[in-house]
């Protein structure tokens, strides 16, 4: 492995290969380490909230499973000073990332990355089930984080509204909702692929069943797929963050108006402040998905137009492996960045990395005495 990276970053000066086939090249060499570390290192939040625990040197890494399982725990606790609204948003978001890590990154990624180790999966005839989970829990994760940012484009912009909407029943009863349809919408892939595992990193990593690879339902399928997720989700998350700072920015501008230069207040004003933090944080969030997915997206769509349109060249292939990697990135990332920024939020995230280690020591000593 380390001979061929070196090879490979020496080979980039060669003239006879294209800077597409070296970065395409680079990234497949790059993907065996990149994933198992993905899945298995804790995300820069966790680091930062157990570091302030203990010495970082004394800490083993824990998994990306294991941090959403305990971001689930802790805001099912509800101490982190969030409405019920907003951490029934946080813990489905969370969910959603947990299913994506294992479905996608565990049971897609790595053994596509390491295909000599896992050939025994083209026996293993589940693809077309495997399929359906994936693209189910994907549009889940990513039509989260739209309810999300609708939800606090109502808090915020929408005082009358968000009495009724803003509630934990609406907000159960939404999300809901998203997880009926896209287990509804992905039930058509069952029926269009078969079960065999393709073993590579095209938009589709099933065989496709005999005669509908090319038919027109296949074409309206894969169309409607495209559009649902991502390309209307980046629309709606744009349009509601674009509100939500125009809103904000007027009612600021008026704030200060009416408190005026010899109104005496000096001071920081609470209320802008806490505007303008959930404006950072929403941000945060909705732009870690637009700036992470974009390249995906802009893959998948040009590639479909590629086959649809005889004058346009295929896409590079490098792009694709990059647009894979940051869409798993976003994935892994995106309850993280909201939650963990929190301060009440790191403080329940300590105490519940301590408790086991707390409990063990007051065993130790007990059995000491």
């Amino acid at each position: 492995m380390e001979k061929g990276f070196f090879y490979l970053v020496s080979d980039i000066f060669e003239s006879r290969y294209s800077i597409t086939d070296r970065i395409y090249s680079l990234l497949i060499t790059i993907q065996p380490v990149f994933y198992p570390i993905l899945a298995l290192v804790a995300s820069p939040g966790a680091i930062e909230a157990i570091g302030s625990c203990w010495d970082l040197t004394q800490f083993w890494p824990i998994s990306l499973c294991l941090l959403n399982t305990l971001t689930i725990v802790v805001l099912s606790r509800r101490k982190c000073g969030l409405s019920t609204c907003v951490t029934r948003y946080l813990i489905s978001m969370a969910t959603a990332d947990l299913l994506v890590i294992i479905v996608d990154l565990i049971l897609r990624q790595i053994p596509i990355a390491y295909w000599k180790a896992f050939r025994f999966l083209v026996h293993v005839r589940v693809c077309n089930i495997h399929a359906v989970l994936l693209f189910a829990v994907t549009d889940c994760s990513v039509w989260f984080t739209v309810t999300f940012t609708f939800d606090r484009f109502v808090a915020i912009c929408c005082q009358k509204l968000k009495t009724n909407y803003c509630t934990e029943r609406t907000a159960a009863a939404v999300l809901g909702t998203v997880v009926v349809l896209s287990c509804l919408k992905n039930t058509f892939w069952y029926f269009m692929l078969n079960g065999k595992y393709l073993l590579s990193n095209s938009p589709w990593f099933c065989w496709g069943r005999p005669g509908v690879r090319f038919s027109l339902i296949w074409g309206i399928g894969e169309f409607l797929q495209y559009l649902i997720t991502p390309v209307v989700p980046f629309v709606f998350i744009l349009f509601f963050n674009t509100l939500t700072i125009r809103y904000v920015l007027v009612a600021s501008r008026a704030r200060r108006r009416l408190r005026g230069p010899n109104s005496g207040e000096s001071g920081r004003d609470p209320e802008m402040e806490s505007r303008r933090k959930s404006i950072i944080l929403l941000l945060v969030i909705s732009g870690n998905f637009i700036v992470l997915w974009a390249l995906h997206a802009i893959f998948i769509v040009w590639f479909r137009l590629s086959g649809l349109i005889p004058s346009w060249n295929y896409p590079e292939f490098a792009i694709g492996e990059l647009g894979y990697m940051l869409q798993i990135l976003s994935c892994c990332s995106n309850t993280a960045l909201y939650a963990v920024t929190q301060t009440k939020f790191k403080q329940q995230f300590k105490e519940v990395v301590k408790a086991p280690f707390s409990l063990i020591v007051k065993c130790t000593q007990r059995r000491g005495i």
